[in-house]
């Protein structure tokens, strides 16, 4: 199935769009499908968009590949390592960086796990995080966190969480803002019975939060909750350079 009817639809939505060709190339295609629904505000859909929807990113993501945790090693007690995609892994939730805004990214084809998650779990993903917003009244604090479901990605549910913003030097409260990230996302994956969760690399990226010293706490928080706590813990990394800090803390 292409995206070619998810752009026409998407394209219809918004007179501003009149106009554009779209393109031949599955790939271009996909450019200018993931471009729409990543400007596109948290709005209703139709039914036969959503339908159409589901089958098309169920689709990619089966042709991506899904790593399933079952078949994954453990490096630690209830610890696992793993690099790859996040939009590929099954199990019972992965934890989205996300900013205070909560209802992803808007940047067309942005790369960063925020855009990546959004745009392979679905239009829903960003209407329901605007309804939790809107309840809330205000924008998400730093170090809290949110779940939904997960859509069309094939882990159970999205944990939303936004880090600390080190823009100079690292703080004691950067760390402690970190450390709440894991630690509230943990926390809220045990009361909602989810019994695996996968992090990235919270605040790691544009937040600019030293690599080294993050997946410190992200280690030391991990292995203090799951003392108390029957949960799996998948530390997901995408770069070599990350992976090797992980693994350099497990030797």
């Amino acid at each position: 199935m292409t995206s070619e009817t998810l752009i026409e639809y998407l394209l219809n939505e918004n007179p501003e769009y009149k106009g554009i060709t779209i393109p031949e190339t599955e790939q271009e295609k996909f450019r200018i499908y993931r471009s729409l629904v990543n400007i596109r505000p948290a709005m209703p859909v139709s039914d036969d968009y959503i339908n159409t929807e589901n089958n098309f990113l169920k689709n990619l993501t089966e042709r991506k590949g899904i790593t399933d945790i079952s078949g994954l090693k453990s490096i630690e007690n209830n610890i696992y390592l793993w690099q790859g995609d996040i939009t590929t892994l099954k199990c019972g939730a992965i934890v989205n960086a996300g900013n205070s805004g909560l209802t992803g990214c808007y940047q067309p084809c942005h790369n960063c796990i925020d855009n990546c998650i959004h745009t392979f779990a679905g239009v829903g993903l960003r209407l329901e995080c605007a309804e939790i917003m809107r309840k809330q009244g205000h924008e998400e604090p730093t170090g809290q966190a949110k779940i939904t479901s997960a859509y069309n990605l094939p882990c159970d549910y999205v944990i939303h969480t936004v880090g600390p913003v080190v823009r100079y030097r690292l703080t004691e409260k950067h760390c402690e803002l970190l450390k709440s990230c894991y630690k509230s996302c943990l926390e809220i994956a045990v009361q909602n019975n989810i019994d695996s969760i996968a992090f990235c690399c919270i605040s790691t990226g544009v937040f600019g939060f030293p690599k080294r010293e993050a997946s410190e706490i992200a280690v030391e928080t991990v292995r203090e909750f799951i003392k108390n706590n029957n949960i799996k813990v998948i530390f997901n990394v995408f770069g070599d350079d990350d992976y090797e800090i992980y693994r350099k803390l497990f030797r």
